[in-house]
């Protein structure tokens, strides 16, 4: 599931259900919605869920049970075949992704650079090797490229990796990144087509955290099980 920015306990700008410990939010704030998610989802404790530290990169972690021992692994996704084990994800703009085969999940952080480096293509692979049958995967809020100018720079060096489908413009006309369209051809790219998009736009949703538009702010987030 992904999450919004309600029904938490956090005050402006983390307001309300932040769940980023490395936002400047207090600790006891997002401890308190961290239990209430998990409460809502009947998922046990979540300390024993698997996090992450997000780093932007493309580096691919498998999930064991205990997975929330030793704190949370620098990876920007996570694999796993374990029953009831939740993965955990979180943004305010970049790409949560949820990825399905018949018996093994993944979640990824693809952000720009993220998707430069190939974390899709990464966690696909590694899933394959965990679970088997066809990839499915699922896009959930993100920044859509009407509020996500971006610069000619970079710009080219994601057409020259993904194509010419992910430049765009934004309501004003300023070159743009379209996320949407880089997470479709990523997972192009190890043939997964089927992608069901929720179709939100961080920037554009109050009910969503947006680094773009607010600048200081929470996180929410894309969790994934296996049901037990």
């Amino acid at each position: 599931m992904w999450t919004d920015r309600h029904g938490g306990v956090s005050t402006p700008p983390f307001d309300r259900a932040n769940l980023g410990r490395d936002v400047g939010d207090l600790p006891a704030a997002v401890a308190e919605n961290r239990r209430l998610l998990a409460d809502r989802l009947a998922l046990g404790d979540p300390s024993g869920w698997c996090w992450l530290r997000q780093v932007h990169g493309a580096t691919v972690v498998v999930a064991e049970a205990g997975a929330g021992a030793g704190g949370p692994p620098v990876a920007d996704a996570a694999v796993t075949a374990v029953k009831g084990l939740p993965l955990v994800v979180l943004t305010a703009d970049c790409a949560p992704v949820a990825l399905a085969c018949d018996d093994a999940v993944a979640v990824a952080h693809a952000g720009w650079p993220g998707l430069l480096a190939g974390v899709l293509e990464a966690a696909v692979t590694r899933l394959r090797s965990v679970g088997c049958g066809p990839v499915r995967a699922g896009l959930g809020p993100c920044v859509h490229p009407a509020s996500y100018e971006f610069g000619r720079d970079d710009l080219d060096r994601m057409v020259a990796r993904l194509g010419p489908g992910v430049e765009s413009r934004t309501d004003s006309g300023t070159p743009a990144l379209d996320v949407p369209a880089a997470v479709r051809a990523a997972l192009a790219r190890v043939d997964v087509n089927a992608v069901a998009d929720v179709g939100v736009c961080t920037s554009a949703s109050p009910d969503h955290f947006s680094h773009r538009r607010d600048g200081r702010t929470g996180r929410q987030g894309l969790v994934v099980v296996i049901d037990s």
